[in-house]
């Protein structure tokens, strides 16, 4: 996992003026593209004639490096595939390492020893029994061997021998990538092994024919995957660093968190619909709705001041994003220090409990009335409730001991009374740790900062939540796999997605099969067995991509286009991975940088039914001259 990008002390702005529909054909006048966007490589430069050339220049970014001289190489099924790797003693699940020297290429054949492609079984020393692999079985499997050279120098091949080993040669690869484990599932059932159920040229694998474990999803193939640019909001006019977390899809507009505000606009003009004047500055939003549309918020209690400048976020609200008003709003005095106001860092919605939490502590309302739930008790251990993950149902990090040997506590909740259906203590090393999902639950780490890639994943932790027993403990190698949480909240991990009893995430960005420019897939792991699934879906040549959410038992994922195309959002089938295009974004340069200004670090991606929704979650005052690509959200709309 690459170290995301900080954020910049004066990052610039852009997007000036009232919102309004971009003239026709994108954001202005065509310009050069800009580097930086995440994920698109620099474009070729032009020539002194304003040419371009036919093909990007050696050495210039997103080049691939050739592979080393000498044998000629096979290509692999895919990089970030996973491997099958014996078992490893030690805690939890096993860490395997790449047997490959070059990563992501599979080592060129010896004669006479089975080929190792990447993700397909190893080749086993003469004699040796086979050793079970992840997500294979362990019937060992026999190469064709092709026929001895005679006493004269050897003669070539026959027509017909040709066939025959062209033909054995067919039957162990589809024998060797068509083995998988399907997901356990919630009813326990085991694991078993079958044949692929579909591939395309993007994507293979998967849990088999029919519909994922989670059901079919709604999102449906379109007649015509191409966008068009729906509206653009202007970035908020701010003289400091300013958080603007938070935002929702309703059935009848598409809300944002604003400068001291919460505005509705219409999702397919981007017209004001309302807007929620707030005390303060919103410091906190909850991922979560109800299915009335109401949500919590943490905000400021005043706005800046030449005394004040940064005001305590101790508020906590109640949103009704139907009608467009704030319900309630309260602060709570800390269990610990007396008649001091809790400072919240973060809040959370589950059912119609809206629990919010801090380093000094943290408390529950009911979301409709405001009306306290509960409040952690004061104790002499020095305990107190970091965050909470919402959704489905409610867990809680807990935090003891002290600063330089902390105790990290997951804990599943009764949302109406607080009180610990189930307890798990991570292992030694964990100083942080986010709620990844609640329903299963599964929580993220960086054991040890062996990460060391400022991902905040080492591993992942299913955890049965009934009983507080660790399921499986997946090693999610930061070198390989791409997804982030921050430390300083609980629940914000992104970039992956769990679903059908699997996590999803995406690998590392890596060398495509073309000419250049990068690439990845998107892989899962079973969260019962921790086992590497078959599961694989590919971006493409110059595409990466990242899960969104899951739609059913199906992901949507955004792919992150090249420097010449526009984005697209599609749905990975849970069950065979083929994967549908929903949406296909404009390439046109100003339209394109735009979109890709809009980072998974530091942007939040909503997309339902033809619409996709990219906005910041921090702005802050212009530095220099203005980057006209910026904007404080931007929307497509498909026909």
């Amino acid at each position: 996992m690459t170290q995301p990008p900080q954020p910049p002390n004066d990052p610039p702005q852009g997007g000036f003026g009232a919102p309004q529909d971009p003239p026709q054909g994108g954001f202005g006048a065509p310009q050069d593209p800009q580097p930086g966007g995440f994920g698109a490589p620099t474009p070729p430069p032009a020539d002194p004639f304003g040419k371009q050339p036919a093909t990007p220049p050696a050495g210039g970014f997103g080049t691939p490096t050739p592979p080393p001289t000498g044998a000629p190489q096979q290509p692999g099924p895919g990089y970030g595939y996973p491997q099958a790797q014996p078992p490893q003693p030690g805690y939890g699940y096993p860490q395997g390492q790449p047997t490959q020297p070059g990563y992501g290429y599979p080592q060129a054949p010896v004669p006479g020893q089975p080929q190792q492609g990447y993700g397909f079984p190893q080749g086993m020393p003469p004699g040796q029994p086979p050793q079970q692999g992840y997500g294979y079985q362990t019937t060992p499997m026999q190469q064709p061997q092709p026929p001895q050279q005679d006493g004269n120098g050897g003669k070539k091949f026959s027509t017909q021998m040709q066939i025959i080993v062209a033909a054995s040669v067919a039957v162990v690869l589809i024998v060797a990538g068509g083995i998988w484990y399907s997901s356990g599932g919630d009813d326990g059932k085991k694991d078993k092994a079958s044949q692929s159920g579909g591939t395309t040229a993007e994507g293979k694998g998967g849990q088999g024919g029919g519909n994922a474990v989670d059901g079919a999803g709604k999102e449906k193939a379109p007649a015509d995957p191409k966008s068009k640019v729906g509206f653009q909001l202007p970035l908020p006019k701010v003289t400091d660093v300013t958080k603007v977390d938070g935002s929702w899809l309703t059935d009848k507009a598409y809300v944002k968190t604003g400068l001291n505000e919460i505005v509705a606009y219409d999702p397919a003009k981007g017209t004001k619909l309302w807007s929620i004047p707030l005390a303060g500055q919103v410091c906190a939003a909850s991922r979560h709705m109800s299915k009335d549309f109401k949500t919590a918020i943490a905000f400021q209690q005043s706005k800046p001041t030449k005394e004040t400048k940064y005001p305590p976020c101790n508020q906590v609200g109640g949103l009704d994003l139907a009608t467009g008003k704030l319900m309630w709003s309260k602060s709570v005095t800390a269990a610990t220090s007396g008649d001091a106001e809790v400072r919240f860092d973060e809040v959370t919605l589950s059912g119609t409990t809206v629990a919010a939490g801090g380093t000094e502590g943290g408390a529950a309302f009911d979301l409709n009335t405001g009306a306290e739930r509960w409040k952690p008790k004061a104790t002499t251990d020095g305990c107190y409730d970091k965050g909470y993950g919402g959704g489905e149902a409610l867990a809680v990090v807990r935090k003891c001991g002290t600063y330089d040997d902390p105790q990290l506590v997951i804990q599943a909740l009764n949302p109406t009374t607080g009180s610990p259906i189930s307890s798990f203590k991570m292992p030694p090393g964990v100083d942080y740790a986010s709620i990844v999902s609640t329903k299963p639950l599964v929580v993220a780490a960086d054991v040890g900062d062996t990460a060391g890639d400022g991902s905040g994943i080492s591993d992942f932790f299913s955890i049965d939540a009934s009983t507080g027993k660790l399921l499986t403990r997946i090693a999610a190698d930061g070198e390989k796999y791409a997804a982030r949480c921050a430390s300083t909240e609980v629940e914000s991990c992104s970039q992956l997605a769990v679903g059908n009893n699997r996590i999803y995430v995406p690998t590392e960005d890596h060398e495509g099969t073309g000419e250049y420019g990068d690439t990845n897939e998107i892989v899962s792991f079973d969260l019962t067995t921790g086992k590497p699934t078959s599961d694989k879906a590919d971006a493409g040549d110059r595409y990466t991509m990242f899960p969104i959410r899951m739609d059913g038992g199906n992901i949507i994922a955004y792919r992150v286009p090249p420097y010449d195309k526009g984005g697209q959002v599609v749905s990975i089938d849970g069950a065979t991975f083929k994967q549908t295009v929903l949406m296909e974004n404009p390439s046109d340069e100003s339209i394109r940088d735009a979109e890709t200004s809009f980072t998974p670090d530091y942007s939040e991606f909503l997309y339902n039914d033809g619409h996709l929704y990219l906005s910041s979650t921090m702005v802050s005052k212009p530095s220099g001259s203005l980057d006209t690509s910026r904007r404080l959200a931007v929307s497509f709309s498909r026909p």
